[in-house]
């Protein structure tokens, strides 16, 4: 049948009776989203059409799995099979029944069809409506954050608001009655629902539907109507439900509602998970969907860690506080003293099995060194795959990056890094393909500094260093009446084209008419930036050429312009401003950049991933060997700080009125570290590193929480008995 070397409990769930709803759970690592492919592929070929089919989960990235099946070519035909989020749905269904809807949450223009918003354009038209009430009015004067992290906090507050299922009005409210510090705080709230209410009235009067607007309407408007509902229940007839304790209340109440209506379902959920609570996941309200399955089935066995590594989990477990079978579960965690330590750790005595290498350093870049040398080891002498390496960190610096890849280049280690939550302006063949855009604009009145296009031509020149770069520079950018431009390479004096080298020159040259004939010829940005890609920078000669890393981002990036172009083009137009300047002033205010696919795909990469430690549980996949660095840093536990949101206040589960208080941030620090670290091991096949310095990035001792638990574990997996009252 299909190529699946399954455990005799997943074969059990593949044959299962096909009129079941199955709630299938279990720790990660213990085989349920195999099983949920084996399953879904079994059904497609014995009894499940693929277009009544329904494959839901609350981040598309997750679907990988299933999507890498499904394509195949032994995979059962008979039509295609729906990839929604639940976000996704209702787009899906606004599209289809806006005729039916499109007077009812109080559009201007019902008449007209929706413009659905990414959360980059959203963060564009928040930005126009939030910087004249910052610039003239004085909002948020306290906070000091970046512009582009306000914007996207604000619209954060929506989307909980939309997740969890109460009115955007009352965001301020919320956040408010939790708050016990400085009373100036309050105002700041108050600004935040002075902003979502003028969001939430200009999406009505323009047609814009972000995503908690769409959730909203689905909820409210669409759900309800008989239309809709008969429709959706129509054409699905089978459901699998990965991953639910990722997601949403409001999603959890649609499935509620709507399971009864399926011939069969399954429902997948992961003991402990819930990394995405900063984004509305709620594993409780995810575990209540039980109880409306008739077939529960767990996995306990796990299939991925190794006796080592299994070791070095339960000890953590016991130092962290809590039950393997946590989650949303509600069993309690409580965190182990040092008058139970002799009990609790018994199983660790006389071993030193665990799966865990480390060698403190005394500064930071020897502990790089130390890490680099170690995946050098395990690649070159133990033919250990570079992508069965990962390196993480609670937060992925540009300097951390740039100091472990450059390490890693020189012991010849290919190495990628994936930070979701980069804004767009940070990557660095961005900055090449907007300022180049800017010199071929010369119309758009936007003047990059020198550096700028120093920058951009060494970027874009094969061979070209920095030094030639900004001589280049010095001669040949010239702005006449604020209007940029590049003059020839012809004119330089011979000694110093000399310097710089005629096949520079020549390169050089060719950039430049290519732009100035681009000047001369307008197209929508989005098809500039692929013509600018695809005919010079990837070309042989020029920086681009065979860098598959720079090309993922050149790709984000002009599907970013598209989707801005579909959402902003018109609106622009009317006004007479350039798409393209009012996008580069968009990237300029470091707006944060949407989620894309690609990013996110791992397959035929053999690389090092470099990523922080929740993007890498987000991919949920294992891999052989796991670096942790920066182990004493409390960023492990603690939470970002967002003056302007509140992921736990702005979920169901808390009381209106209730105090947030230093004993409530302190425990959900607890519960995070714990989630995180075991999250962390249970996709880890052979062992952890511990990246260990004295002192930390910033030159400073740390002591956080997560280096004290493994102090504690190692302190009895490697003492002598006698010394532990053995």
């Amino acid at each position: 049948m299909f190529n699946f070397l399954l455990t005799p409990s997943q074969n059990a769930l593949v044959g299962h009776l096909p009129d079941a709803s199955i709630f299938l759970e279990g720790p990660a690592g213990t085989g349920k989203t195999t099983a949920g492919v084996a399953r879904l592929l079994h059904q497609l070929e014995a009894w499940a059409p693929g277009e009544q089919t329904l494959l839901l989960l609350p981040q598309r990235t997750l679907a990988e799995p299933y999507l890498r099946a499904l394509r195949q070519p032994e995979a059962p035909d008979g039509g295609t099979v729906s990839v929604l989020t639940v976000g996704g749905l209702a787009q899906r269904m606004i599209d289809l029944f806006w005729p039916v809807v499109g007077e009812a949450p109080g559009f201007a223009r019902p008449d007209e069809p929706p413009v659905f918003l990414t959360l980059e354009t959203a963060q564009y038209y928040m930005a126009h409506l939030a910087r004249p009430l910052l610039d003239e009015e004085g909002l948020f004067d306290s906070v000091t954050i970046d512009r582009n992290r306000l914007y996207s906090q604000i619209l954060d507050n929506l989307n909980k608001a939309a997740g969890v299922g109460f009115p955007v009005s009352e965001i301020g409210e919320r956040l408010k009655s939790a708050w016990v510090g400085e009373p100036g705080q309050l105002r700041v709230y108050d600004d935040v629902q002075t902003c979502a209410d003028r969001f939430r009235r200009f999406c009505l009067e323009h047609n814009l539907l972000d995503f908690s607007l769409q959730l909203e309407i689905f909820r409210l408007h669409l759900w309800p109507q008989p239309t809709c509902r008969e429709y959706l229940t129509g054409t699905y007839q089978h459901l699998v439900y990965d991953n639910v304790e990722e997601d949403t209340p409001v999603a959890h109440d649609l499935i509620a509602e709507w399971l009864p209506y399926f011939n069969s379902a399954l429902l997948i959920y992961d003991w402990d998970g819930g990394y995405r609570r900063f984004l509305g996941a709620d594993p409780q309200s995810a575990y209540a969907l039980k109880r409306l399955c008739t077939h529960p089935v767990d996995f306990q066995e796990s299939l991925v860690t190794s006796p080592g590594v299994a070791l070095l989990e339960a000890g953590m477990l016991q130092v962290l506080g809590g039950s393997d079978q946590g989650g949303g579960r509600g069993f309690e965690r409580r965190v182990v003293t040092g008058d139970e330590e002799d009990e609790s750790l018994a199983d660790l005595r006389g071993t030193a099995n665990l799966a865990l290498d480390f060698e403190i350093q005394r500064y930071y870049p020897q502990m790089l060194d130390w890490v680099a040398e170690q995946i050098a080891w395990l690649v070159h002498n133990e033919g250990l795959p570079p992508d069965e390496i990962v390196i993480l960190a609670p937060y992925l610096s540009d300097a951390l990056r740039f100091a472990l890849s450059q390490r890693l280049e020189t012991l010849d280690i290919p190495a990628r890094s994936h930070r979701p939550s980069r804004s767009l302006r940070e990557e660095p063949t961005t900055e090449c393909l907007l300022t180049l855009a800017t010199l071929a604009h010369p119309q758009w009145g936007l003047l990059p500094s020198k550096f700028d296009v120093a920058y951009a031509l060494m970027q874009a020149l094969a061979e070209m260093d920095l030094v030639r770069a900004q001589l280049l520079t010095e001669i040949v950018f010239r702005t006449r009446e604020g209007i940029p431009r590049l003059t020839s390479f012809d004119l330089i004096q011979p000694e110093v084209q000399e310097r710089i080298t005629y096949r520079l020159g020549e390169r050089y040259e060719h950039l430049r008419l290519w732009l100035e004939a681009a000047a001369a010829q307008p197209a929508e940005f989005d098809h500039f930036l692929s013509r600018l890609f695809g005919e010079v920078l990837s070309q042989p000669g020029f920086g681009l050429h065979a860098d598959f890393g720079a090309g993922e981002v050149a790709a984000n990036l002009i599907e970013s312009v598209q989707k801005f172009r579909w959402a902003a083009g018109d609106a622009l137009a009317e006004l007479g401003e350039p798409l393209g300047r009012e996008y580069l002033l968009m990237v300029q205010e470091g707006v944060i950049a949407a989620q894309y696919m690609r990013s996110w795909q791992t397959q035929g990469q053999e690389a090092v991933l470099l990523a922080p430690a929740y993007t890498f549980l987000m991919s949920n996949r294992p891999v052989a060997v796991q670096f942790w660095l920066d182990v004493g840093s409390r960023g492990w536990s603690e939470r970002l700080y967002q003056p302007l949101t509140h992921p736990y206040v702005l979920s169901r589960e808390w009381e209106l009125g209730r105090l947030w208080t230093d004993a409530d941030e302190v425990e959900t620090s607890q519960d995070a570290l714990y989630r995180l670290v075991t999250g962390l091991l249970r996709r880890c096949r052979r062992g952890v590193y511990l990246g260990l310095s004295e002192l930390g990035e910033q030159g400073y001792e740390q002591r956080g929480p997560l280096l004290q638990a493994f102090q504690r574990v190692l302190r009895w997996a490697q003492a002598p008995d006698q010394q532990r009252g053995g």
